[in-house]
């Protein structure tokens, strides 16, 4: 006869002893069956104790899960998580750093646990490991860096596996702000500031583990907004609507008596208030509640509105008013791009997404205020007003006014301003004119950038740039260069003069007292050799010369500037460039008279830079204009050409 389905058979361990085999009654409390496990090994006050799984992340088991145990699974026994985290606690503020350290790894361990999760943080926990982090800075020992990346590692795991309500109580917000205002939970116990002070503006580097944590700290916070983001407006909900009735109050009514907004019902009212929010920037003016019923950004946008309106109070008044007073459609609705600005600052910060375990990005200017997003938003609040001003936009540019705002925000954060004002300062460069042209420069070094049209324009060009090189390597030639003798034991230097003539056709050569301040002439170069009769150009340890000075070969800076010139009857000219421009100008020079490529790295350079150059001067006309695939096809010949006028 098979056993009760609340009987469950498991073995249980307990270091130095041997298992127990016990049946589990499901029905029957916990407590006592693990006062039963603690009896079988003589073990005193069994209230110590629980029982977690032996494989994987070693779970605790509860009330709660105990549901789960399986038939042939094996448990420990172990010490209970209030016992275990008031243990950590106190090794986690040892005046022994290794002590400290064990501790810290440890609390990692169980941190996966939201039962311990939620111990430790009814200890204060996370009071503890803001002072490690303050404290670790006081310390010159390599540890206790290592202590300060724990803490926040700690603080990390702590917050994801808390449960939702203790994210939201007094052990993480201190300031026991509303669910609406816990974007800055980790200010608990000026953690924030502990963080940016002892951390951030350290006077240590930061490290890639640390900055992964920074990184995750900064994402957890961020999605403490998710509730708010996916939260719709109820329009029936008074409440929500007196906030939306303070926007109206603080804009245009901002010395009369609250009493006065809501509740007459009175036609008059009603028409001036549909007036005030047209002039706000509603899509609704009747009803503006419905704006806030899409998520996200649900009532997220509300939020950043009321604290721009509350906190920064002129800022938010000379944009509403400097918009709702214009009358030639350029106007900027304040209320839809508060929306829709909400929405892409949470889709550019990955709001309610978990962190990546292969990111570090963390962003200084975060962690310098308690209210970060609410801050984020009032100056990219400000950047759209100023972007939609600088295009001219009216309301049929609205999307294209949000992807240049999008871009100015993408482009100033990798710069990792280090405090929000910095920020400001970086987006007032992005200009929207800067914005065109950065995107002129990017379309021609992109390699998406490749329409058949602009191939085929590159492909064209390409010849005539190399043959502008060519003349430029071969004017050069003309002029000559003087090079070093080689194997002059002498003190004085000796030099040598090689110029090419003037119609390509003979090289001339010849020695000189010193090294020349301008042009040597022809006459005075007594040696030629006809270009006809190079056979070829070789370079470096291929070169004669460096095959038989040893002591040159093993130069490895002369190595790479020397070249020679093999000609008829198996002569040879040998060469060492005074630089490494000179170099590229004559293997440059000599392989275009012998009809070979150009292949220096100064080529591909100029090559690149005027290519580059003719590119845009020739697609100047072409500003935001998208260009085909394909040319347009040739339409049709007309029936007849009666539309023809003939002057008589």
């Amino acid at each position: 006869m098979p056993p009760p389905s609340d009987i469950v058979k498991v073995a249980i361990e307990w270091p130095g002893a041997n298992a127990q085999l016990l049946e589990i009654d499901q029905k029957r409390p916990l407590a006592s069956i693990i006062k039963e496990v603690c009896d079988g090994w003589s073990l005193p006050n069994p209230e110590y104790y629980t029982l977690r799984y032996a494989d994987g992340p070693q779970l605790y088991i509860t009330e709660q899960t105990r549901s789960d145990i399986k038939n042939g699974t094996i448990l420990q026994l172990a010490i209970s998580p209030s016992r275990a985290a008031r243990q950590l606690m106190e090794r986690t503020q040892s005046s022994n750093m290794e002590t400290r350290l064990d501790a810290m790894k440890e609390l990692a361990k169980l941190s996966a646990d939201v039962t311990f999760a939620t111990e430790f943080i009814n200890m204060d926990g996370i009071v503890v490991l803001t002072r490690l982090v303050e404290s670790g800075t006081k310390l010159l020992s390599h540890s206790n860096q290592e202590i300060q990346t724990y803490a926040i590692a700690l603080i990390n795991a702590l917050f994801l596996k808390a449960p939702e309500d203790k994210r939201q109580d007094k052990h993480l917000n201190p300031l026991d702000l509303p669910v609406t205002d816990m974007a800055n939970a980790f200010a608990q116990k000026h953690l924030r500031s502990i963080i940016l002070n002892h951390v951030i503006r350290g006077n240590r580097p930061i490290k890639t583990e640390m900055a992964h944590q920074l990184y995750v700290l900064q994402v957890l916070t961020f999605n403490l907004l998710e509730e708010r983001m996916m939260t719709k407006m109820d329009p029936n909900d008074q409440a929500q609507r007196d906030i939306i009735f303070e926007l109206r109050r603080i804009a245009f009514d901002a010395e009369s008596d609250s009493s006065n907004v809501p509740g007459s019902g009175t036609e008059k009212r009603k028409a001036m208030y549909t007036k005030d929010y047209k002039m706000l920037g509603f899509t609704n003016h009747i009803n503006p509640a419905l704006d806030f019923t899409q998520t996200p950004p649900g009532m997220l946008a509300l939020d950043n509105m009321l604290y721009l309106a509350k906190v920064h109070q002129d800022t938010y008044i000379r944009i509403v008013l400097e918009n709702s007073s214009r009358e030639d459609k350029h106007e900027c609705p304040f209320g839809r791009s508060a929306i829709e600005l909400t929405k892409m600052l949470c889709e550019i910060l990955q709001v309610g997404e978990l962190p990546n375990e292969g990111r570090n990005d963390y962003h200084p200017m975060f962690f310098t205020h308690d209210r970060a997003f609410e801050e984020l938003f009032g100056i990219c609040i400000q950047l759209l007003n100023k972007t939609w001003k600088e295009m001219r936009a009216t309301a049929e540019d609205f999307n294209k006014v949000m992807q240049v705002v999008r871009e100015q925000i993408t482009r100033a954060l990798p710069s990792k301003p280090n405090s929000l004002d910095q920020f400001k300062s970086k987006l007032r460069s992005l200009s929207y004119s800067e914005i065109l042209r950065l995107r002129q420069s990017e379309r021609m070094s992109q390699d998406d950038f490749q329409s058949p049209p602009i191939v085929e324009l590159r492909e064209k060009i390409q010849p005539e740039i190399l043959e502008l090189i060519k003349q430029q390597r071969l004017n050069r030639l003309c002029e000559g260069s003087s090079f070093r003798k080689i194997g002059n034991r002498r003190r004085q230097e000796r030099f040598w003069y090689c110029r090419l003539a003037l119609n390509h056709k003979v090289l001339h050569y010849g020695d000189l007292d010193d090294n020349p301040q301008g042009e040597v002439t022809f006459e005075s170069l007594q040696e030629k050799i006809p270009v006809a009769d190079i056979k070829a150009i070789v370079t470096g340890k291929d070169c004669p010369h460096m095959k038989e000075k040893s002591a040159l070969k093993q130069n490895k800076e002369v190595l790479e500037l020397a070249f020679s010139i093999l000609y008829d009857p198996d002569e040879t000219l040998n060469f060492i460039a005074p630089n490494k421009y000179e170099y590229c100008i004559w293997i440059d020079g000599l392989s275009a008279l012998l009809g070979k490529d150009m292949s220096s790295e100064l080529t591909k350079s100029d090559l690149d830079t005027l290519l580059s150059m003719e590119m845009k001067l020739r697609l100047l006309d072409l500003e935001n204009i998208q260009i085909p695939e394909a040319p347009p096809p040739v339409p049709k010949e007309p029936s007849s050409y009666d539309f023809v006028y003939h002057y008589g």
